[in-house]
């Protein structure tokens, strides 16, 4: 059946980034299928010859290389886990390779830290790189390298989620296309036979949030909550998201035909400027500072600037320009952007009106701590204005 709605956003998504988890792409031994690569390349190839830009953010490097290993559990000390996401991250690419060239498509590795997003020159040219991938007709193939990062490795974030929730935002993709071992997000429990797949997510609340039910797995980092972080990501920035079954035959076909398939999460607000997404969604805070309950008002519900009289402790090290978070006092974030002053002199401007800061610096280069235009608000409850 096919929605309108879906139309529309399958219509206007020029530039795509599809996510594939590692069970989707691996089978129950945990070795690489390759009968389901050369289904996904064949349907990435289509996209292509219909004119559009696809980005592929795959999973499974671990899971491949434990298969070549003949491994039965993924390894827990972090020395042997790369090992085998380096043995694995080559044959995953060579799969893919095989099965693009049969469409005379070429794959094209890209392995990314968190750092590389990070650092805003790194970042540019990781954009920069991808574009140029794209005018090429290559596919890039993108994953966390797992051979020399450390935490993401270590934690059950699930970051291939949140990394393609960056790519999107790096590339202004109109829409990021999740391919999980779930059909979408359900309205219970996914193994209760009487919960449903909701189609449509309008609003990312935290009655969506509590409709996750996350259970560990051997294989997959990954799991629904953080697929509802990437998908928070990609919507706040006036984004489209659909989690849907990497199972299914034909999933992205029939995504792009418009057809009711897996949860589509509705961007909603204005669609951010590029320097405002990395701000706030990609770029780690060096520190924070906490505002009290009026500072808090101004920025997130009125769109103004953060001047120092409504901040009430500065927490970290950091220096002008650096990306700090804002929290209330209860240590909620509801904000990010880049700070005009380093920590020293907040300290001693903190509390102050502006017109006070010359007096107690000597100097006074900027009357706002953190200007608008250098400032998102990341909560759900922001207006189009505070953005």
């Amino acid at each position: 059946m096919t929605d309108l709605v879906r139309q529309e956003i399958a219509a206007t998504a020029d530039t795509l980034v599809v996510k594939i988890g590692t069970r989707p792409l691996t089978n129950e031994a945990g070795t690489l299928d390759e009968a389901r690569v050369a289904a996904l390349a064949e349907e990435l190839h289509a996209m292509l010859a219909a004119g559009r830009r696809v980005l592929l953010v795959s999973s499974g490097a671990v899971g491949a290389g434990m298969g070549q290993l003949g491994l039965k559990r993924r390894p827990t000390d972090l020395a042997n886990l790369q090992a085998v996401a380096a043995i694995g991250q080559s044959y995953l690419v060579q799969a893919y390779e095989r099965a693009l060239r049969a469409h005379g498509r070429h794959a094209a590795q890209v392995l990314l830290t968190a750092e590389d997003l990070d650092d805003r020159t790194r970042y540019l040219n990781v954009r920069n790189t991808l574009s140029a991938l794209l005018d090429l007709g290559a596919v890039p193939i993108i994953n966390e390298n797992d051979t020399v990062s450390v935490e993401e490795l270590r934690t059950t974030f699930g970051d291939n989620d949140r990394l393609a929730a960056m790519v999107t935002n790096l590339l202004r993709a109109p829409l990021l296309v999740i391919l999980s071992d779930v059909a979408g997000l359900y309205d219970g429990d996914p193994f209760d036979p009487a919960s449903k797949v909701i189609p449509t997510v309008s609003r990312l609340d935290e009655s969506i949030v509590a409709l996750v039910r996350d259970r560990a797995t051997g294989l997959s980092k990954g799991g629904m909550a953080s697929k509802l972080e990437a998908a928070r990501i990609c919507t706040s920035a006036g984004e489209n998201v659909i989690v849907a079954s990497g199972r299914e035959p034909g999933v992205l076909s029939r995504i792009l035909a418009g057809e009711s398939v897996g949860t589509l999460f509705l961007a909603h607000g204005v669609a951010l400027a590029a320097r405002k997404r990395w701000i706030g969604f990609t770029a780690q805070p060096r520190g924070h500072l906490v505002l009290d309950a009026g500072a808090r008002r101004a920025v997130e519900r009125q769109g103004r600037s953060l001047l120092p009289i409504g901040v009430a402790e500065v927490v970290g090290t950091f220096v002008k320009g650096d990306v700090v978070a804002l929290r209330d006092h209860e240590g909620v974030e509801f904000a990010r952007g880049l700070t005009n002053y380093g920590a020293a002199d907040l300290l001693r401007i903190k509390g102050l009106k502006s017109e006070a800061i010359a007096a107690a610096l000597g100097y006074c280069p900027y009357q706002e701590v953190i200007h608008r235009d250098n400032l998102l608000v990341t909560t759900l409850a922001a207006t189009d204005a505070a953005k």
